[in-house]
């Protein structure tokens, strides 16, 4: 999804989700035989079904029973503990464990079977991330808000003037800056560079930057149109697979064109890191029902430092909570077992849900009928996406059924009348180990810092121009920082999609995904998810 879904609040994290392969994943649609969604208005209404009109399915008793001010509870809960442990539930800190210790309390008391599954990471901690404006006018620029380290960079501490090299800032804004050794003649040794986004790898760049004479260098977005890619916000590049000798950031479009367009700028730029051992635990909670059809539906319960994390993705997890709570309450047993997952060390890169699946033997592989991810569903400026399962939007698609399961969200909501859009499976969420080994996935988003364009403010409200999420990774991702509305009309997609999918039947084949390639070619009966009976 680009808007890009995660900036990594730690640079090593935003970096390795950027290394990722790209995989499409997609959005809603009920093609099952039983009965199917209502037909209500706006925000999910709970009509009557396809079938027996005097019998509800347990998707319209579970819409009815999941309510934002349910969910909202949860998320007063997520917030007074964030407040209580330094103002995050980051992974490895009091306020995860806090916030784990609510989730699983309220599972256990509902009659879910609960279990932590721990594991320990390296994560690199950002000490020092300077990026100032020294003269002619000072300015502090803000980390991971104007711009973030390239991986693989090296550590330092540089004050020079900034020299742009040969960039453009106007027409089309295509550009070749830095790709040639040419590009800096005339360079002044002792400079930083300053490099536009284009046609040539950053490490190319940082490479002829360096054999100028460069001390540092930042990289700047392009500046361009992109159909599928915000290319003038902020960034995370990488420098290839060994450590670069210089600092190097990467910048948004209107600070590099700051920079170029003032006369004698002169910079400091500075990096320092550590590292240290977190250890962390998923949280998951399972349903009776088939384990050979194990539906897993999932979300990062982890936040980052820089805030409590209430729409990312407090959102997401109090939603498949809430949905949980009253699945058992209205006694809705389902054919398949579901797994109610809360991810740790998602903001890290991924670490929770990667070392979950790498935990499943090829029999467990087979045993996992789907994934449903939920990572951010309350965005202020929201706009409802559904992952590209069929790839027919971006290109790529996600394991055989992931279509299914994007049809299965698409006909949903346009059975409440509510407007949807595709996003990329990117890789910036949980579901990317599920897809990377075979198994179908799918999901839903509300965006997080990209941009919403003037087409999309007409189609779904809110501001064109501003961010979907304007406090994304930061202190004031609190309480206040949720669309009840578009949290509800999401959170019955969560219910509906939950209660349609314990039911599914799947055919399985194939083995165990070794990182590339999908290697269920078949999971799908073709008759798509089985109504609720």
């Amino acid at each position: 999804m680009f808007q890009k879904r995660k900036v990594g609040s730690v640079l090593t994290a935003a970096l390795a989700t950027g290394a990722l392969v790209a995989v499409s994943f997609a959005g809603p649609a009920y093609a099952g035989g039983g009965k199917g969604p209502g037909h209500g208005n706006g925000g999910g209404g709970h009509g009557h079904g396809h079938g027996n009109p005097a019998a509800k399915s347990a998707s319209e008793i579970l819409r009815k029973a999941v309510s934002a001010d349910g969910i909202t509870k949860h998320l007063q809960a997520l917030q007074d503990i964030a407040d209580a442990n330094g103002g995050n539930r980051a992974a490895g800190t009091p306020g995860h464990v806090a916030s784990a210790d609510y989730m699983e309390a309220k599972l256990k008391r509902a009659g879910y079977t609960t279990w932590r599954q721990p594991f320990s990471y390296t994560k690199s901690i950002v000490d020092t991330a300077a990026l100032e404006q020294v003269s002619p006018n000072p300015l502090t620029y803000g980390y991971l808000v104007d711009f973030v380290e390239a991986s693989n960079a090296s550590e330092g501490d540089v004050t020079a003037p900034v020299q742009a090299v040969d960039v453009n800032l106007i027409g089309d804004r295509a550009s070749t800056s830095g790709c040639e050794a040419s590009d800096f003649a005339g360079f002044t040794a002792g400079n930083i560079a300053l490099v536009q986004r284009g046609t040539c790898d950053f490490r190319v760049k940082s490479d002829n930057a360096l054999a100028a004479g460069a001390v540092g260098v930042i990289i700047f977005n392009q500046g361009n149109a992109s159909e599928t890619e915000d290319r003038s916000a902020l960034f995370a590049g990488t420098l290839g697979d060994t450590i670069f000798s210089l600092p190097v950031a990467t910048t948004t479009f209107a600070l590099g064109e700051q920079l170029a367009t003032t006369a004698g700028a002169e910079v400091r730029l500075a990096f320092d890191a550590h590292e240290e051992t977190i250890n962390t635990f998923n949280l998951l909670a399972d349903s009776r029902g088939n384990a050979n059809e194990t539906v897993v539906v999932g979300g990062h319960l982890d936040g980052v430092l820089e805030g409590p994390g209430i729409n990312d993705n407090g959102s997401g997890t109090a939603s498949i909570l809430e949905t949980a709570l009253q699945m058992s309450k209205k006694n809705l047993t389902p054919k398949n077992k579901v797994r109610f997952a809360f991810w740790s060390g998602e903001e890290d890169g991924l670490l929770g849900s990667n070392y979950y699946v790498e935990q499943l033997t090829d029999a467990e592989i087979q045993q996992h009928a789907l994934n449903l991810n939920f990572d951010m569903v309350g965005s202020p400026n929201a706009v409802r996406f559904v992952y590209d399962g069929d790839g027919d939007a971006f290109g790529t698609e996600g394991p055989a059924g992931s279509d299914v399961i994007e049809d299965t969200f698409n006909e949903y909501f346009a059975s409440q009348g509510l407007a949807t859009a595709p996003t990329e499976f990117d890789g910036r969420s949980d579901y990317f180990a599920f897809i990377e080994n075979g198994i179908p996935a799918g999901g839903l988003f509300t965006g997080a810092e990209g941009i919403k364009s003037a087409e999309q403010a007409a189609i779904f409200g809110g501001t064109a121009g501003e961010p979907y999420d304007p406090c994304y990774h930061a202190a004031c991702d609190d309480i206040n920082n949720i669309d009840p509305v578009v949290m509800g009309q999401m959170a019955d997609a969560i219910a509906h999609s939950t209660a349609t999918f314990a039911e599914v039947k799947t055919k399985k084949q194939g083995g165990k995904g070794h990182g590339k390639g999908h290697h269920y070619t078949d999971r799908w009966d073709h008759k798509g998810p089985r109504g609720n009976r």
